[in-house]
């Protein structure tokens, strides 16, 4: 073993981890406390656990890919999610005060069962990919640790923590850890960026070897691709279910309000010095004092390991493996949540006791990371992967959510069709632009969409296409003004 110090604090913390998580274990009797912590998060619990799980692998991984890749242009990224937080800041309050377990619960309120499982459907599959993609970033890590380990046997060893972990005590004991999981964060990132300017030689040598694309934060963005990189995670994070399900878990409707704020500043704070810590280890690669990462995606942690001093560089890696772990157990315990209340309890075992529901939430966690083991074999792209799932999420549910809570006049049709519609445009125009890169049959197909040299699938995003005709169907099957 190469790095018996990173190994050891990363060791010691997922010791801690399990500790934590068995402690809390003993105190989950019912399905609310399994799910929402027993509803009784307070503010300052509320603002670490929204933090660390809004702060996962794609700010890490892939915000840091396109850190690499495009420069100063990436200070626009965290523009999306800050904005989302703040429009929900808006609702939390609201949000507590409803008493609910799941979105789907307020959806079908508004829109019947018809709804309630097709938004089901659409979040279950936008979260199980959204935890594969945690998987391989925590494998990542953990080969830069023990080198002669397998990608796919670290993989193994990612989802088997956070499997049994977030089974484990459900959101008491996933709240809680992610508090500590934040304060790291924030630890490793803050301590890890001084260090690197000095190592940089400062903002002017730094500036000198930035290439020409990269040095202004225009470079690189067209209108069109800016839009498609902001929109995604700005529609996630509307309707993202971890959000609501811990408002859902609030102490109060004060607590909640409260929290969301915190979270705005702290998740401002920690995506710019992720993107500024990611453009360090980049202008460290491009002077030469450091080796160039594998992938770009790993350049923060490739820094951990080759420019920082080593008790720093393992508290960084430390870091790095919380923020998988945080967004992971999060989007696994959503999509479990989601399909014991929202088809099991509601369909098939209305009447289940308090101590079924929970081993039914346990046996979904193991079922889901199981499913998101096997997709985390099929892409190595964070940052690529992260948008495809967000928009698959933000493109089906996002605007029926959003209908459901200020629109009178949307209607179960309505949301229904925007379902289909978010869902199926946005898979089919990611697979257009997938199969034609793999395969010769599409050629033809994309070719079709190429006009006087401007490549349609390639400048325009799925969620510009997918979100509006989404949209539409909402607005198209409106209840007229005379029947209301």
């Amino acid at each position: 073993m190469d790095y018996p110090v990173h190994a050891a604090l990363c060791a010691l913390y997922l010791l801690a981890l399990v500790g934590l998580g068995a402690k809390k274990a003993r105190g989950v009797d019912s399905q609310e406390d399994f799910s929402l912590a027993g509803r009784g998060l307070s503010a300052g619990i509320l603002v670490g656990t929204l933090v660390a799980t809004w702060i996962g692998t794609g700010s890490l991984f892939g915000n840091a890919e396109k850190t690499y890749e495009i420069g100063l242009p990436a200070l626009w990224l965290p523009l999306a999610g800050s904005l989302g937080i703040l429009a929900l800041a808006g609702l939390a309050a609201r949000i507590r005060r409803m008493e609910m377990f799941t979105i789907q619960d307020i959806l079908e309120a508004r829109f019947g069962p018809a709804v309630r499982v097709l938004a089901t459907c659409a979040l279950v599959g936008a979260y199980v990919i959204i935890v594969s993609y945690q998987y391989r970033a925590g494998a990542s890590v953990v080969q830069l640790i023990v080198p002669g380990i397998s990608a796919g046997q670290a993989t193994w060893a990612v989802a088997t923590f956070v499997i049994l972990y977030t089974a484990l005590a459900g959101m008491l004991s996933v709240a809680y850890t992610d508090v500590a999981n934040g304060l790291l964060m924030v630890l490793g990132v803050a301590l890890a960026v001084p260090i690197l300017w000095s190592q940089a030689g400062g903002w002017e040598n730094i500036a000198a070897h930035l290439p020409a694309e990269q040095d202004h934060v225009l470079g690189y963005w067209t209108p069109l691709k800016l839009l498609g990189a902001l929109l995604p995670p700005f529609l996630l994070i509307l309707g993202d279910a971890n959000m609501y399900q811990r408002f859902f878990s609030a102490r109060n409707a004060g607590a909640a309000r409260k929290a969301a704020i915190g979270m705005f500043f702290g998740v401002l704070l920690l995506e710019l010095l992720i993107i500024l810590l990611a453009g360090l280890g980049a202008s460290l690669v491009r002077t030469g004092d450091m080796t160039a990462p594998a992938q770009a995606g790993h350049i923060i942690v490739h820094t951990a390991f080759h420019a920082l001093p080593t008790v720093l560089g393992a508290l960084l890696v430390a870091t790095a493996l919380a923020v998988v772990i945080s967004t992971a157990d999060s989007y696994l315990l959503a999509p479990a949540t989601s399909l014991v209340r929202d088809v099991y309890q509601r369909f098939m075992r209305p009447n289940a006791s308090e101590a079924q529901l929970v081993r039914a939430s346990r046996g979904c966690v193991v079922g889901l990371g199981l499913v998101a083991l096997g997709l985390a074999f099929t892409s190595d792209r964070f940052f690529g992967v992260a948008l495809f799932a967000y928009t698959i999420y933000g493109c089906a549910i996002t605007p029926v959510l959003l209908a459901a809570l200020f629109w009178r006049r949307a209607t179960a049709r309505g949301a229904v069709v925007a379902l289909l519609t978010g869902t199926s445009v946005a898979l089919l125009w990611e697979s257009v632009g997938f199969f034609r890169e793999e395969a010769g049959w599409a050629q033809a197909v994309a070719g079709a969409w190429t006009f006087g040299g401007f490549d349609t699938f390639a400048e325009v995003d799925a969620v510009l296409v997918a979100f509006p005709l989404s949209a539409l169907g909402l607005l198209v099957f409106a209840e007229r003004k005379g029947n209301s």
